[in-house]
C-alpha cells in the first residue's frame, strides 16, 4: 500500500499523546474523588465494569481518529487486472532430448501439459501463438485469440531431431513485430532442455527482441544426469543435459527472466506464474474508502458507548 499524502500520517503521533493526556486527567479525577468520597464514587471504585465502560468510548474514539488520519493520507493499493490486449509467443523445443523421462512422465509430455494449462488460464483477449521446433521451426501459429489453434499445435509435438533455438526465436519475433501505430504488450516464453546445436545464435536474436521491447522468458527443463536411448541399439544411452546457463543468457539479453525446472510440479508453477504476469497488468486504485468508512463507524460507536455510559 502507498499513500498520496504520506505526511498526513504524522497525525498518528498525536494519538498516544491524547491517550496519555486522558489517562493523566482520569488519575487526577480519581485522586480528587477519593479525597472527597461520596457513595457514587465509592461504588465506581468498587466496580471494575465501571472502569471498563469509562475507558471504552475514549479508546474507540482514538481508534476512529487513527482511521481518519490514515484516510487523510489518501492510501492506494495495487491490484492486477486482466489485459484486454497482449501478444504472447510460446517457443517450445521438441528435439530428441525431450524424450528423457527425468521429468514425469517425460520432458515433452510435461512441457505440453504445462503449456496447455498456461494457454487455458490466459484472458480471452490475449493473443497467443506458438513456434514448435527441433532442427528447425516446423509448426508455427501466429498470435491469435483463438487459443484452441495454439493448443492443437502443442499437442502435435513429437520428440525428435536437433535444437535450433535461435531460428525459432527469430520466427517468433517476426510474428510479434509491432506496428508503428500500436503499443500492444508482447512477450516470448521459451522452453528448451538443451544447448543450441544448429542455426543462428539465440543470444543475438534475444538482443533484437530487447530492441523491440519484447522480453524473452526462458525455462530450462530437466536434470543434469538425464539420458535418452541411443539410436544404435548396441550403444550406451545418450546424455540429455539441460543448458540453464545458455537459457539465462538469452533471458538477460532480452530483458526477460530465466527459470529452471527439474520436475513437472515446478514447471507447472513457473507457467502459472508467467500466465498471471503476462496476462495481467498492475493497476493502482484508491483505497481511501476503507479507512474513511471504518473511522466514521468507529465515531458512531464511540458516541453510542458514551451515551450508554452516561445512562449507567
Amino acid at each position: 500500500m502507498t499513500f498520496a499524502t504520506p505526511i498526513a500520517l504524522l497525525g498518528l503521533l498525536a494519538i498516544p499523546a491524547l491517550a496519555l493526556l486522558m489517562a493523566s486527567r482520569s488519575r487526577r479525577r480519581d485522586r480528587f474523588a477519593m479525597r472527597f468520597p461520596a457513595a457514587a464514587s465509592l461504588a465506581r471504585a468498587a466496580n471494575p465494569q465501571e472502569a471498563y465502560w469509562r475507558w471504552l468510548p475514549s479508546a474507540v474514539a482514538l481508534a476512529a481518529l487513527a482511521a481518519l488520519v490514515v484516510a487523510a493520507a489518501h492510501p492506494k493499493h495495487t491490484v492486477r487486472v486482466a489485459l484486454q490486449e497482449a501478444s504472447i509467443m510460446l517457443v517450445t523445443d521438441h528435439s530428441g532430448s525431450m524424450a528423457a523421462n527425468d521429468v514425469t512422465p517425460d520432458r515433452l509430455t510435461a512441457a505440453k501439459n504445462a503449456a496447455t494449462s498456461f494457454v487455458d488460464k490466459l484472458p480471452s483477449g490475449v493473443k497467443v501463438g506458438i513456434v514448435a521446433y527441433s532442427a528447425e521451426p516446423d509448426d508455427v501459429e501466429a498470435p491469435s485469440t483463438n487459443h484452441a489453434v495454439t493448443k492443437a499445435a502443442i499437442a502435435r509435438q513429437v520428440a525428435n531431431g536437433g535444437t535450433a533455438t535461435g531460428d525459432a526465436l527469430a520466427v517468433a519475433l517476426g510474428l510479434l513485430r509491432p506496428k508503428k501505430t500500436t503499443r500492444t504488450p508482447a512477450a516470448i516464453v521459451l522452453l528448451s532442455d538443451g544447448t543450441t546445436t544448429q542455426g543462428s545464435d539465440p543470444v543475438d536474436v534475444a538482443r533484437q527482441a530487447k530492441a523491440m521491447n519484447v522480453p524473452v522468458y526462458t525455462v530450462a527443463l530437466g536434470s543434469a544426469d538425464a539420458t535418452v536411448p541411443n539410436p544404435d541399439p548396441f550403444g550406451p544411452p545418450l546424455p540429455a543435459v539441460p543448458d540453464p546457463e545458455g537459457m539465462r543468457q538469452i533471458a538477460d539479453a532480452s530483458g526477460g527472466r530465466a527459470f529452471t525446472a527439474q520436475d513437472a510440479g515446478r514447471l507447472g508453477s513457473i507457467y502459472q506464474a508467467l500466465g498471471s504476469q503476462l496476462g495481467s497488468k498492475p493497476v493502482t486504485r484508491d483505497a481511501v474508502g476503507y479507512p474513511l468508512g471504518a473511522g466514521l463507524l468507529l465515531l458512531i460507536a464511540a458516541g453510542g458507548l458514551a451515551a450508554r455510559r452516561r445512562a449507567m
